[in-house]
């Protein structure tokens, strides 16, 4: 169980970029860079003991600086898409930079995946842990308030990647953070996800229109391509006739997960069969956007000179609604002064002995 820390580069600014590689006693390692919290790499043992990196990425720290896919970042100051790109909180209309049609997406285009964190590792006990810290100035990127993160990333010897944040403000905000590596448990590059065995734990998802904004309505995922309750390939009806599934151009859609919000319990499973790894996601979140890499085309040079076409990782977002602050439905993700925000987010793989 250790941390081993490597030099990944500098910012323009002249901020100096550092790896962190986290291992633990099972052969898994986790490598995770102060630029945007990121995870670069996560390798895993498959059932003939052989290690596979399962996340989609790049090799230096230039890949992530000019890349637009969010690879292994977290997202703030909020995950996932804004509709109009503002949103009204306590009688003020905040404007937000639209940088996906007219849509806010994933805290814009200098959000926290651009920016550097301070970072303090913790070796020498039973679980090697990387706190990272943050502060999100007042107007960053059209929202308010001075925000402060704190994101802790542990690699446990129950092969778990656990994921703590907290984050206080000096002003009522809105804030929704998540972690977003695309994952492809044959190994990243090796080809499309659509063999992979999903379950999510959910009976409702938020559907959405034609912009990828959920229309406010909760629906079951009952008789149609979006029940997962049961373990489904994600290839078998991605290309369905259906109407949800041509307005996302595949699955891009934020599930109601079927437990108390604030509640850490079991949101999703993933098993990959040829390799045999299986990998569960814990959340105390009230909801997990699946994504199935539709927009990925074969054009982006990832790892090791590998390509990236199209559907060859996907993402399990754990997170709030997208648009909840233009949707008062949903779960509120109003942050005030003198409140703490807190979730937690678990990883864990297995495969066969």
């Amino acid at each position: 169980m250790a941390i081993r820390k490597t030099q990944f580069g500098e910012m323009q600014d002249g901020h100096k970029i550092h790896l962190y590689t986290l291992s633990n006693s099972h052969g898994m390692e986790a490598a995770i860079t102060n630029y945007g919290a990121t995870l670069v790499s996560l390798k895993i043992p498959d059932l003939h003991e052989e290690s596979v990196d399962v996340t989609l990425g790049y090799d230096s720290l230039q890949g992530y600086a000019e890349g637009i896919h969010y690879f292994g970042c977290i997202i703030g100051r909020y995950a996932n898409r804004i509709a109009g790109g503002k949103f009204t909180l306590l009688g003020k209309t905040y404007v937000l930079e639209k940088n996906e049609g007219e849509n806010h997406l994933h805290g814009g285009s200098r959000g926290f995946d651009k920016a550097a964190w301070e970072a303090e590792e913790l070796d020498g006990n039973a679980t090697p842990a990387l706190i990272l810290k943050y502060t999100s100035i007042n107007g960053e990127e059209g929202f308010p308030g001075n925000v402060s993160v704190t994101l802790i990333y542990r690699l446990t010897n129950e092969n778990e990647l656990k994921i703590d944040y907290e984050a206080e403000t000096d002003q009522p905000t809105v804030l929704n953070l998540t972690h977003h590596s695309y994952f492809n448990l044959a190994g990243a590059g090796s080809g499309d996800i659509s063999g992979h065995l999903l379950t999510i734990f959910a009976d409702y998802f938020t559907p959405i229109d034609q912009h990828l904004i959920p229309t406010g309505e909760m629906r079951p995922v009952a008789d149609s391509p979006l029940d997962f309750r049961r373990p489904f390939e994600i290839g078998v009806r991605i290309d369905a006739e259906d109407e949800q599934l041509l307005l996302g151009n595949g699955y891009d859609h934020n599930w109601v997960l079927s437990k108390p919000e604030g509640i850490l319990d079991i949101a999703a499973r993933v098993t990959e069969p040829l390799s045999g790894r299986t990998m569960e996601v814990y959340t105390t979140e009230p909801g997990i956007q699946f994504y199935s890499g539709n927009s990925l085309d074969g054009r982006i040079s990832g790892k090791e000179g590998r390509t990236y076409g199209r559907r060859s990782g996907f993402c399990l977002e754990t997170q709030h609604f997208p648009n909840s602050p233009n949707q008062a439905e949903f779960p509120t993700t109003v942050l005030n002064p003198n409140e703490i925000y807190r979730q937690t987010t678990i990883y864990r793989f297995s495969y066969p002995a």
